[in-house]
């Protein structure tokens, strides 16, 4: 029993020992560590690669193609992200209590929308880092044209935030949300410029989805 005692908590410090981002204590910020771990061994993440502001408020989107897509993200932050997610994603058995550590904010996306925005406004006003998938669920290269929600633009200008779009590839479980983080794969993560909220409404949802859609080949590319 001391031996699996002991290889536990080697296991928890190494995993705090890998942890770039402070969620607000031990008890979460091991498993940043972890997230990145995991990341680097089974993907090949390459790392911090968001050109995030030090401090204030940021927005991150990017395209969803499966349950790793989150994951990728964090490994890719040096701070904190709080994602904003299905309802009944975040209140799935178990993993309940990770999103409300990581400060998940749940979506309801029968109609009640505008409660999640309200809070995803207050954390940018806050100065906190907001990160979303502004398609709204999985979306694939090969799936029909889905127009983004534009809840995300609006989140932009309502608190004057830049918004940091980042594509994402080279995921093998593409369009599987609990079996992708443990497939092995080679991601990409390309990062676009900031754009800022000077756009109105429609002209910065033109701009973002040409980024997270069609950037693969941008010059500011990390695998």
């Amino acid at each position: 029993m001391w031996i699996t005692l002991l290889l536990v908590f080697a296991f928890f410090i190494l995993c705090l020992s890998q942890s770039r981002a402070d969620w607000g204590g031990m008890h979460v910020n091991w498993l940043d560590g972890l997230t990145r771990l995991l990341c680097k061994v089974l993907h090949r993440h390459p790392g911090l690669v968001l050109p995030l502001p030090e401090q204030g408020p940021a927005i991150v989107a990017a395209n969803h193609v499966s349950g790793l897509d989150p994951l990728l993200l964090i490994a890719a932050s040096r701070r904190p992200l709080r994602f904003l997610i299905a309802s009944e994603e975040y209140h799935r058995p178990v993993l309940h209590w990770i999103f409300k550590a990581a400060g998940c904010i749940p979506v309801d996306r029968k109609g009640r929308a505008e409660q999640a925005l309200r809070a995803a406004r207050r954390a940018l006003e806050q100065g906190e880092v907001i990160a979303l998938f502004p398609h709204g669920k999985i979306h694939l290269d090969s799936d029909p044209p889905r127009p983004i929600k534009a809840g995300v633009v609006r989140l932009a200008i309502w608190t004057n935030t830049p918004i940091y779009p980042v594509r994402l590839d080279g995921i093998t479980a593409q369009g599987h949300v609990l079996l992708a983080p443990f497939v092995p794969s080679r991601v990409l993560l390309t990062v676009g410029k900031s754009l800022p909220p000077a756009l109105e409404i429609d002209g910065l949802k033109a701009e973002l989805t040409r980024h997270i859609e069609t950037m693969q080949k941008h010059p500011h590319s990390f695998s």
